[in-house]
């Protein structure tokens, strides 16, 4: 406790300026998932508290971010649409992958697996946030330019039949579900449908078209419409908000330019009384648990959201862990990797309990907060007291933010998180993989393979792809490398490594050896698998020279152990030398050693594998 005032005045300094700095883009976040801008403010809220409080990273900020918020309003979207469009019947599910995604990195900090989110591919992370850019981008066009499909009454109206069947199936779908099977519970359902009203159509119809326009395609899809009746006050905002972001940056970076743009904007919509669209009401009062996640938690309509729940714990943790080392830069101090995960686990349970969208650590927060003077976990604690207390003082007068001006905050977000540094390297990467006719950079197929499949089809899926392709042609290299140093050679034609210069004249003609260099594992076998074949029947004894094979996994192990059966069986004495730890561990297991190659056939270097054939010459000969 006295480690956490030690540095009192500049943690609330940090700790306020990072809580001013998050509402802006915890509001927007909050729009932008599809739960409204509270579900923004409440994670940030809970996240940056409980975070800065069980976390491992003493500066870090916590709080709903671009790749967070991008994957959870696709989750969203899907729940709300497989619910027929109603939120609150819905919102139960929702919450409920969200906190689970926020066990899942709970139990990933408890088994210690921190230290191994750093494997992810680049390429991988860099499609991936290049294609958070531009989700955000092309998403944020439509309130930008002030239209929104549920409220064009032409476009709604092409969704009225689709509507009322909608409805009718429903109704049918709830009777198979209570299973009504009798001619008097059929004439019930008949009652039903006779009771449809068209406002009953209206709405489903407005649901639809919402729908219909959400994400990437189906933005492009009513993009015509929108340009048709742009909103010119609405785009005027929109654009005013982007102007001043990034045209206060180069006055000073003192006062976050976020800020500047909200208060500026809203206040010159309000003030002058223009007619805007306004944000969703943000409700006053403290934040109330939704118990409802487990009153009506169901296993069945759970399942088909585990992975996506996986998908997010795993982003979360990776978008956390790489603030948490720009913290360490900074700082000069060394993060919990673990422990981190812990508190974002836990931050993001809360936070999903109370309504809030997940979140990670933010890179920027952090760095304003580190900036500003914070220097421990106070720092993060204070910065969601201080969106406490915006929430319980302010939120009648957050409401009336233009729903614009967070369109234009969101574009400068896009803007921001894309990857030029891995955008700007595409031209110079070396084109070492050939499809086709055509020579290619595997890194940019990894990159552009994750940039488009993320943007036009599926965020989870996408990633899951990318490290599928990233860990193929990983495995290809290795493959590649390890084969380009191995290989049966004859000492009589071969010079060898520089221990067998000497080897005698009277052996070189029946001597063969195979020098493993790398790990023999499932993607590197293939020429090994080979080198019986290639002996000649001349060879009376091979040398597998082991000293720089410094790992062999299962199949690797049972491809040696029947190449051994192999030679053996052709009356080929095999000796082995400088096998490591962990090759003949695996070979003793299954008992290869020394049921098929004896002990005493195992040398610790090249010399005494020498001496053992001179001793042996005349069985060699």
């Amino acid at each position: 406790m006295k480690n956490l005032f030690s540095n009192f005045k500049g943690d609330a300094f940090g700790g306020i300026t990072a809580g001013i700095v998050a509402l802006p883009l915890a509001l927007a976040f909050g729009v932008s998932s599809g739960l409204g801008p509270s579900a923004g403010l409440y994670g940030a809220i809970f996240l940056s508290f409980f975070v800065a409080l069980f976390g491992g990273t003493n500066t870090q900020i916590s709080g709903p971010t671009a790749p967070m918020t991008a994957v959870s309003m696709v989750i969203i979207a899907g729940i709300i649409g497989a619910n027929n469009g109603d939120v609150a019947k819905a919102l139960p599910l929702i919450l409920g992958v969200f906190v689970f995604a926020g066990i899942i990195q709970v139990g990933l900090g408890l088994l210690g697996l921190g230290k191994y989110i750093k494997y992810i591919p680049y390429p991988v992370v860099s499609g991936f946030m290049t294609a958070i850019g531009v989700i955000i981008l092309i998403t944020q066009i439509l309130p930008a330019v002030g239209y929104y499909p549920k409220e064009d009454i032409a476009y709604v109206q092409t969704f009225k039949g689709e509507a009322k069947d909608a409805i009718l199936h429903r109704i049918i779908d709830d009777a198979e579900g209570e299973e009504i099977l009798s001619i008097g519970h059929f004439e019930q359902s008949i009652e039903k449908s006779k009771k449809i009203t068209e406002a009953d159509i209206d709405k489903e119809a407005k649901s639809l078209a919402a729908k219909n326009a959400s994400g990437v395609i189906g933005t492009f899809r009513v993009l015509p419409n929108a340009l048709q009746h742009i909103n010119w006050l609405e785009l005027v905002l929109a654009a005013s908000t982007i102007f001043i972001i990034f045209g206060f940056k180069k006055i000073t970076t003192a006062i976050p330019s976020t800020l500047v743009a909200l208060l500026v904007v809203s206040g010159v919509a309000f003030g002058f009384g223009l007619d805007y669209k306004s944000i969703q009401e943000i409700p006053s009062g403290l934040p109330i648990p939704n118990l409802e996640i487990f009153t009506k938690f169901s296993l069945t309509s759970f399942t088909p959201y585990i992975f996506s729940a996986i998908a997010l714990a795993l982003l979360g943790a990776i978008d956390s862990l790489l603030t948490s080392v720009v913290a360490d830069s900074m700082t000069k101090t060394k993060h919990n990797p673990n422990k981190e995960l812990i508190g974002q686990g836990i931050g993001n349970s809360i936070g999903a309990i109370f309504g809030g969208i997940p979140g990670a650590g933010a890179t920027i927060r952090t760095v304003v907060n580190i900036n500003s003077g914070g220097k421990t976990k106070l720092s993060g604690m204070i910065s969601g007291l201080v969106l406490l207390v915006i929430l319980l003082a302010l939120s009648p007068v957050a409401s009336k933010i233009p729903a614009a001006v967070l369109a234009g905050i969101l574009v400068t977000v896009g803007i921001g998180v894309m990857d030029y540094k891995g955008l700007k390297a595409i031209p110079s990467l070396p084109r070492e993989m050939k499809v086709g006719p055509f020579m290619l950079s595997s890194e940019v197929v990894i990159m552009v393979t994750v940039l488009l499949l993320s943007t036009f089809w599926n965020l989870v899926n996408a990633v899951g792809i990318g490290l599928i392709i990233a860990s193929l042609i990983f495995m290809k290299r290795i493959g590649d490398v390890t084969a380009s140093h191995s290989g049966v050679k004859t000492l009589k034609n071969e010079e060898g490594w520089k221990d067998e210069q000497n080897f005698p004249e009277n052996l070189k003609e029946h001597v063969y050896i195979e020098r493993v260099k790398g790990p023999l594992f499932f993607g590197s076998t293939s020429d090994f698998q080979q080198m019986s074949k290639q002996i000649p029947s001349s060879a009376k004894v091979v040398v597998l020279r082991m000293c720089r094979m410094p790992y062999m996994d299962q199949t690797g192990l049972y491809v040696i152990e029947e190449t051994l059966v192999e030679l053996t069986n052709a009356g080929v004495i095999v000796l082995m030398e400088g096998l490591l730890e962990q090759p003949r561990y695996m070979m003793e297991r299954i008992k290869t050693i020394p049921n098929i190659i004896p002990k005493d056939h195992l040398f610790k270097d090249f010399d005494s594998c020498v001496d053992w054939m001179k001793n042996h010459i005349e069985e060699l000969n």
